[in-house]
């Protein structure tokens, strides 16, 4: 079938000579994210000390598309191309370990791997790191790129959509993949700093590998876990962006555990009309996403809604609006049950 695709758009420039060797698509992708938030790194780096700052970084392919190609080579000439290089290539944790080497940090560098929730969980990660006192500092955020995998494993499950995907609406019938990078920066203390994260909540529920518990009791768990991390009720949040993948079962529970928590008294977004479904990159691209509502005071429209499903009871946002807003709730929910919610808000 033919289906659409979030790709980043034009060639991708190679890796410097010196990480030639870590060099594929999804590390190109990460290294133009990484450029945005060098300089915030290597303040914290000189303000803490390199051992007080750690990546955390979460993936759900990781160079999967390099062994692709590797392999593709291997069908048609019998070798493995001679610059594949399966621990800096292919392995979860190489491009963790490439930012590391290039920034100096030695504190801890790790990966989280948890399908679409991945890199949502890293900031649970980099609370607790900073909680327990390991670290000041946190470079966090996800990274996929579009691999032959992804792509065909979806299309197998019935779930890859032929059209732009429709989050909440009526005539939704499956996700688009996407490929991105997003990174942050999480600090004990930053003066300068214009929004913080609040509180993070993740739950387990474990119904099903592919199907979300259809009443959304794991969703509402992880949401509820985050306002309550975050010292909030349910009237102190302004906006929610959602998971919000366009297929009929995940958003259907989704709808009814916000439903649960709020009613329809706050405004819903999903995302993933502009960017497709990043997978372990979606949660990272959907806190830029709640930051930028914060700092711009405007929420943006969930492509592709309307008509929308009568049997989604929540505040959808068809149309952008303009308001205050202070605080967001960011769901990212995965294969298997793992779910966060990560809250963030306007510093004071």
């Amino acid at each position: 079938m033919e289906t659409v695709v979030g790709a980043v758009p034009g060639a991708l420039d190679p890796l410097p000579e010196a990480l030639a060797p870590y060099d594929t698509r999804l590390a190109r992708i990460g290294w133009l994210a990484f450029q945005e938030v060098r300089p915030a790194l290597d303040a914290a780096v000189a303000r803490w000390g390199a051992h007080r700052v750690a990546i955390v970084l979460g993936t759900s392919t990781g160079g999967l598309e390099e062994t692709e190609q590797a392999f593709d080579h291997w069908l048609r000439e019998g070798t493995i191309p001679s610059s594949y290089d399966y621990e800096r290539q292919h392995n979860f944790a190489a491009f963790g370990e490439m930012l590391a080497q290039t920034s100096g940090v030695t504190g801890p560098v790790y990966v989280v791997s948890t399908a679409c929730s991945s890199s949502g969980k890293v900031a649970a990660s980099a609370a607790r790191l900073i909680r327990m006192g390991l670290v000041d500092a946190v470079l966090i955020g996800g990274i996929d790129s579009l691999t032959r995998m992804t792509i065909q494993g979806f299309h197998s499950l019935g779930i890859l959509s032929g059209t732009s995907c429709r989050p909440f609406g009526a005539e939704r019938d499956g996700i688009n993949i996407g490929e991105g990078a997003a990174l942050l920066l999480v600090e004990r203390e930053a003066p300068d700093a214009r929004v913080v994260l609040l509180g993070v909540g993740e739950s387990a529920d474990a119904y099903r590998m592919s199907s979300p518990e259809p009443t959304g009791r794991g969703a509402r768990e992880a949401m509820e876990r985050a306002l309550a991390q975050a010292g909030l009720g349910a009237g102190d949040l302004d906006h929610i962006n959602a998971h919000g993948t366009a297929t009929q079962l995940n958003d259907a529970a989704e709808s009814l555990a916000i439903h649960a928590l709020f009613g329809a008294s706050v405004p819903v977004t999903s995302t993933k009309g502009y960017t497709g479904h990043l997978l372990g990159g979606a949660g990272g691209t959907e806190m830029v996403f709640a930051i930028h509502a914060i700092l711009e005071g405007r929420l943006p429209a969930t492509l592709g809604a309307m008509p929308l499903d009568p049997e989604v009871a929540i505040d959808v946002v068809t149309e952008a609006r303009e308001l205050r807003v202070r605080t967001v709730l960011s769901n990212s929910f995965a294969f298997g049950g793992s779910n966060v919610s990560v809250v963030v808000g306007a510093a004071r």
